[in-house]
């Protein structure tokens, strides 16, 4: 079955967690071209570890959406291309059954509808994120201009003040520095 959408060879993926940071999502999906600011209606951002387990990626709780009636995320479109669908599929979990692909419909700030990729996570206990992920997801909202109450929310979320070592955290951090080195 054809992701929804579809024409020609690209997807449209709406993005709320980490990969609301550019770096973060292009460090695996070099393709992905910033499509719309947009929001959910009636989802809520949740943390949480699947079937209880700490993320061993992120070292704490990760996002994922649930319905709530009332309640909006806010996220990035991505436009990418459909030969990169099953390395997002697998960043997300999709082959370990952590997170399920869905469709959702969200509204863009010029007041378009688009159908979108999402992902929701299954079987999970609620649980604060760490900080290291907390802050992508702060410096992608930053990033790409959410509004600032939403910002402000999202800095509001309590961490489990993890203080190791990220691994993921120290390469998008590279990459980081790496786009500043090319932009100079």
């Amino acid at each position: 079955m054809e992701p929804a959408g579809e024409s020609g060879c690209w997807f449209l993926y709406f993005a709320y967690g980490s990969n609301l940071l550019r770096e973060r999502l292009l460090l695996r999906n070099p393709s992905a071209a910033l499509c719309a600011l947009a929001r959910l209606q009636d989802f809520k951002l949740e943390f949480g570890h699947h079937q209880g387990r700490t993320s061993s990626v992120w070292h704490g709780g990760t996002a994922t959406i649930a319905q709530s009636p009332g309640d909006e995320v806010w996220g990035i479109v991505w436009k990418m291309n459909t030969c990169n669908l099953s390395s997002l599929d697998k960043q997300e979990g999709v082959e370990d059954g952590i997170y399920v692909p869905i469709e959702v419909d969200v509204h863009t700030q010029a007041g378009k509808v688009l159908t979108c990729r999402s992902y929701q996570m299954k079987d999970y206990v609620s649980g604060p994120p760490s900080p290291q992920y907390k802050k992508v997801i702060c410096m992608g909202a930053k990033q790409n201009g959410l509004p600032t109450d939403y910002q402000e929310k999202l800095e509001a979320i309590e961490t489990n003040n993890y203080t190791g070592p990220v691994q993921i955290m120290e390469e998008i951090e590279a990459a980081i520095k790496a786009e500043k080195i090319d932009s100079a």
